[in-house]
């Protein structure tokens, strides 16, 4: 450990270099596999493949937080890539000998999955094994950054892969950079933790041992006030953020009839704006009243994204995802900051996957409802709701427990 800023730490530096490598695959991963399921069986089949890995993402979130606690979230980590490097890579080699075949997109989309439930919350659960309790605000801003980033470039390695090489070399590109992840993780060093709770003396089986240290990480969230509050503020202020917000704007640029160009535009201001914001936390020395401040950005989240919706030019609708992204960055990388200097960290990882159910998991059935409310009472009315969303994450971080919280 060292008292340096975060920015300046070679094993943080490291850790941002592995994870920003890894989540750049993920994200080309992805857009590959809808590719390749469009070429293999037509657009049909797209929707049924990318679900088989959204199921048991979401399943075996809450049993992926067990196993970062208890194994400690760098070997996880460190496995999860071993494993997505590998998959994709068999995947290459099914799809180079003949693409149209659609099982081994199935079967990759569910291995996928799997390997996702265990890999976020270990995410989640390694940065105070960094640094220091001072620098997790910083933390959090790069990782925010890192996002940012993959989400802007994975789509683009993506498409020179897939018109270079095809479904099989673009597939086989991903399982290198997973490699390069792997290699740069290997060099990270961190603290020792004490390890998750063990199991009683009745429950001897690996299962039982597994589900009495997921039964004891929940208790200790329900006992704790503040940090259960805190997993609601997170939940709620990411939950619409997590996809189904990047769905409102496609059928929002629709409905307005503003094409395919102004839609790029509002996604990259968004990207650009959390990118700025990522930044500023991830050198700002300290952040006064940071509870405050969280309620703070996520009523104005609240504002932001309700007017985003009843915009009527791509102008204004552009500079409102460029402030957006700005906002709401603020709350995710305060959200998160306070959530790992709150938590035990031997619970960290079970609390992690609490967190990331309820945002990244859960996200897929949020998709149709974004559809449905749209459908019958026009996008305005999803923006709307994603705002009153907000202003109940906002109420509960103005709440005693949280409101005077510092980092």
């Amino acid at each position: 450990m060292t008292a340096r800023p975060a920015y300046r730490d070679p094993n943080v530096l490291c850790w941002l270099g592995a994870y920003t490598t890894s989540v750049t695959g993920d994200v080309a991963y992805h857009l590959i596999l809808a590719w390749a399921a469009t070429h293999a069986a037509g657009p049909a089949q797209v929707g049924a493949v990318l679900a088989v890995g959204a199921i048991p993402r979401a399943v075996l979130m809450l049993g992926g937080g067990v196993l970062a606690d208890r194994f400690g979230p760098r070997r996880v980590l460190l496995a999860s890539d071993v494993v997505r490097c590998a998959v994709v890579l068999g995947a290459a080699a099914l799809t180079w000998t003949d693409g149209s075949r659609l099982w081994p997109l199935y079967v990759l989309a569910l291995l996928f999955g799997v390997v996702d439930a265990v890999f976020l919350p270990a995410v989640g659960a390694l940065p105070p094994r960094l640094t220091e309790q001072d620098q997790l605000a910083r933390v959090q801003g790069m990782r925010v950054l890192a996002v940012r980033f993959s989400n802007a470039v994975g789509p683009l390695i993506a498409s020179f892969l897939l018109a270079a090489q095809g479904a099989a070399g673009a597939f086989a590109a991903v399982g290198v950079l997973f490699g390069v992840s792997v290699g740069l993780l290997w060099a990270v060093r961190t603290g020792p933790v004490e390890a998750a709770g063990r199991a009683g003396a009745g429950e001897c089986a690996p299962c039982g041992r597994l589900l009495a240290e997921l039964r004891d990480g929940l208790r200790h969230l329900r006992g704790h006030r503040r940090l259960r509050r805190l997993v609601w503020v997170i939940g709620l202020g990411e939950m619409c953020f997590s996809g189904p917000l990047f769905a409102g704007l496609v059928l929002l640029a629709d409905e307005r009839g503003w094409g395919t160009a102004a839609l790029g535009w509002i996604l990259a201001a968004f990207s650009v704006g959390g990118a700025v914001s990522a930044l500023t936390m991830a050198v700002a020395r300290h952040v006064a009243g940071a509870g405050a401040v969280l309620a703070g950005s996520l009523l104005v989240t609240a504002v932001v994204v309700a007017a985003l919706g009843r915009t009527g030019t791509p102008g204004s609708a552009i500079a409102l995802g460029g402030l957006l992204g700005v906002v709401s960055g603020v709350a995710m990388v305060l959200g998160n900051a306070l959530l790992q200097k709150e938590a035990e960290p031997r619970y960290l990882g079970r609390v992690t996957s609490v967190t990331t159910l309820c945002t990244l998991g859960l996200s897929p059935l949020l998709y149709p409802l974004t559809g449905l409310v749209a459908a019958a009472w026009g996008t305005a009315t999803f923006f709307a709701g994603c705002g009153v969303i907000c202003v109940l994450a906002a109420a509960t971080a103005l709440t005693p427990p949280l409101r005077g919280m510092r980092l």
